[in-house]
């Protein structure tokens, strides 16, 4: 573990700033990923066939376990996305093609743990194997919505980034414009003490 990580026994405060922007993406990339690709697998759990007939909480269910993978996956990609285009090319591609995989291992881990706490723990592997197969035949029915979602939510985490930045920036030179003021008017203050109101009397 080094200086980054919290649990280290050698962690150390970053003064650069960078570790806390870093966290800051991550979050982001998170939340934009959870919100937008967890949309999209609750659209593909609804155009399931599987899904014909059955309550609008079934798919709903099933989205709400894949999001916790959807989250990481869009917390490991946003920090690469805010680099060059090419980078952000990349993240792009990779968030299209991990996210129907994360998703489809989220959502088993959970039926694995539902089935196996339950009574029939008979099923628990034919319904992982289920869930798996489903949601690959999910995901190759909204490819390009994926897509579209994957390049949205590069676009969405570049721009908020941008954002973020010229925000710090103004906040720095504000507080150095402050800073300044402040130590302008206290040399000031050095140079010229304060004289009493009295005029001066010579005898």
């Amino acid at each position: 573990m080094g200086p980054a990580n919290p649990w280290s026994p050698s962690w150390r405060p970053d003064p650069s700033g960078r570790r806390l922007a870093a966290i800051r993406t991550a979050r982001r990339g998170a939340l934009l990923a959870a919100v937008l690709l967890g949309g999209v697998a609750t659209i593909a759990g609804i155009l399931a066939p599987e899904a014909a007939g059955r309550p609008l909480t079934v798919p709903i269910a099933i989205a709400l376990m894949a999001i916790p993978a959807l989250a990481l996956l869009g917390a490991g990609l946003a920090p690469t996305a805010v680099g060059s285009r090419v980078d952000a090319l990349v993240v792009g591609v990779a968030l299209a093609i991990g996210a129907p995989v994360a998703a489809a291992l989220s959502t088993g881990i959970a039926v694995f743990v539902v089935v196996a706490a339950s009574d029939h723990t008979e099923l628990t592997g034919p319904a992982v194997g289920e869930v798996i197969k489903m949601g690959v035949a999910a995901a190759v029915r909204v490819a390009p919505l994926l897509g579209a979602v994957a390049v949205l939510w590069v676009i969405a985490i570049r721009s908020l980034e941008r954002r973020a930045a010229e925000a710090g920036v103004a906040s720095r030179e504000t507080a150095l414009s402050a800073r300044a003021a402040s130590g302008e008017g206290s040399a000031v203050r050095r140079t010229f003490p304060p004289t009493s109101d009295e005029p001066d009397r010579t005898d």
